[in-house]
């Protein structure tokens, strides 16, 4: 798998939001902002699954 570059812009406010949260894990910025985004995308599919799931099961 390659990588890419994805260019943010982003007030003060929350860079700084972002360093107090990454610096509470031992993590910079970009990993935890990648994390966050993987998290993020797992929870989202994760949902998505559950709900074809109960779709083929008829529950409501």
């Amino acid at each position: 798998m390659g990588t890419s570059v994805l260019s943010l812009r982003m007030d003060h406010e929350l860079l700084d939001r972002l360093r107090e949260h990454a610096a509470k894990r031992g993590m910079s910025v970009q990993d935890y902002v990648v994390r966050t985004l993987i998290r993020d995308d797992f929870d989202e599919r994760f949902k998505t699954a559950v709900e074809e799931t109960e779709k083929f099961y008829g529950v409501t």
